[in-house]
């Protein structure tokens, strides 16, 4: 039996995906949540042999809490779905080493079939997604890099930064800087404005 956790804040797409892999025989959904924060600590409590990651979530986003997850529970496998096939987002789910990626409206039989994938460690990215990924440059920052500038971009100052992620504030700087630096940027918003442009974010 597949031990699957399910993350999706909108409670009907929720409800609608662990009903549909719950009707495959060999799938159990054994966990759901619905936010980023809540899914390693769900993760840690369940043992699932897959993570289903809805890719926006409030409170921490999908790609930052597929990589706590492979961190913490290596022998869990990571499925990220995504609504939009954005490059950017693409490479990021590539860079952050997601087992799969998979578009929401995918058919019902796609799904269980990729999460069988995932579990026995195969990679599964949809033909779409893959393509777009491959029409895009490369995003020259580390993930943890994307992160803290996606929460930059949210507005978030560097103590707040420095104590959503357990990092010191000076880390947090260091992280900028060299995001201004790899990018060119003249400054931190230049460099948002950069990585927004360009899908990164």
């Amino acid at each position: 039996m597949i031990k699957v956790l399910l993350a999706e804040d909108m409670h009907m797409v929720r409800g609608a995906l662990v009903a549909l892999l719950n009707l495959e025989s060999d799938i159990e959904v054994v966990a759901e949540v619905s936010s980023g924060d809540q899914i390693l600590p769900a993760a840690k409590a369940s043992q699932p042999d897959v993570a289903v990651i809805d890719i926006d979530l409030p409170g921490k986003d999908g790609l930052s809490a597929a990589i706590e997850i492979h961190e913490s529970l290596p022998d869990c496998h990571t499925l990220i779905l995504t609504s939009l096939g954005r490059p950017g987002t693409v490479r990021r789910a590539l860079d952050a080493k997601v087992n799969g990626f998979l578009l929401k409206d995918a058919p019902s039989d796609k799904l269980a079939n990729a999460v069988r994938s995932v579990a026995i460690g195969r990679r599964v990215i949809d033909s779409e997604l893959a393509l777009a990924a491959w029409e895009t440059d490369d995003c020259p920052l580390t993930p943890r890099e994307v992160e803290i500038l996606g929460l930059a971009a949210k507005g978030r100052t560097v103590s707040d930064i420095a104590s959503e992620l357990f990092l010191s504030a000076g880390t947090v700087r260091n992280y900028l800087a060299s995001v201004v630096t790899k990018l060119n940027a003249r400054n931190r918003v230049h460099a948002i404005r950069i990585a927004t442009e360009a899908e990164w974010l």
